[in-house]
């Protein structure tokens, strides 16, 4: 049976909890024995990408030690963007510090959830998952681009039962999001959540599904707002439908 301690994003933790009980309830149901520290915070991917690298590395620090230092234990997220924030941001972060073999070893041992699920378990399938309807999805830029993550989460959608893959044009185009981006940049934000929104709407799909919640909020305030014909639905929350 898999250890896995899981990496809740405070922005999932404040905002989508029902996702993180959703992603422990697929990994429990693919034999996983899941742990919790109620003590982890924020990996620090906001304050390091607004330039303030002194304070997420202290962040950081406080990282390594909320996870234990077991080879055997694996860390699983539901986030692509903050997954990738400890494997490749983490690097400069601990670069040259008494920390760097301990984060090294951390570094081996995390993953986004559905990378985990196919990369590391071999699932192809989640036992029971059936949600009715179309969907398409939106690659994450960080999951994309910072973990390699793009067949994996589709391979998972389209073993579960009733749900057919439609590709939008631009999958892999950002969503407009990107943290502090959206505050900065609401005009250019606003359009991007806009050319992706109506990209997906063209394809008939009932949902748009990504591995991170961030994006599927940003699109659905747009989506909210216009009163457009489609939903947004988190991974987990998908391959926990139905069972």
């Amino acid at each position: 049976m898999p250890a896995v301690d899981l990496f809740i994003p405070c922005f999932v933790d404040q905002l989508f909890p029902q996702t993180a009980m959703n992603m422990v309830k697929v990994l429990e149901s693919v034999g996983c024995e899941v742990h919790y520290n109620a003590n982890q915070t924020c990996c620090g991917q906001p304050a390091y990408n607004a330039g303030y690298k002194q304070e997420s590395h202290q962040v950081a620090c406080k990282f390594l030690d909320d996870f234990p230092n077991q080879p055997d234990r694996y860390i699983v997220s539901p986030s692509g963007s903050c997954v990738g924030m400890v494997r490749n941001a983490y690097a400069e972060l601990f670069d040259g510090t008494a920390d760097q073999a301990r984060y090294h070893g951390l570094q081996r041992r995390i993953f986004e959830m559905t990378e985990f699920l196919v990369d590391v378990l071999g699932v192809k399938q989640i036992a029971g998952a059936q949600l009715p309807g179309k969907y398409t999805y939106h690659d994450s830029c960080s999951a994309l681009r910072e973990c390699g993550i793009k067949e994996a989460p589709r391979l998972l959608l389209d073993a579960v039962q009733g749900l057919e893959r439609v590709e939008m044009n631009e999958s892999e185009t950002c969503c407009g999001f990107g943290g502090t981006f959206a505050v900065k940049f609401e005009a250019i934000s606003v359009a991007m959540a806009e050319q992706k929104v109506e990209n997906a709407l063209a394809t008939g799909a009932d949902y748009v599904v990504s591995t991170d919640t961030s994006c599927l909020m940003h699109l659905d305030a747009y989506i909210r707002r216009e009163k457009k014909p489609i939903k947004t639905m988190h991974v987990a929350d998908v391959l926990a439908s139905g069972w």
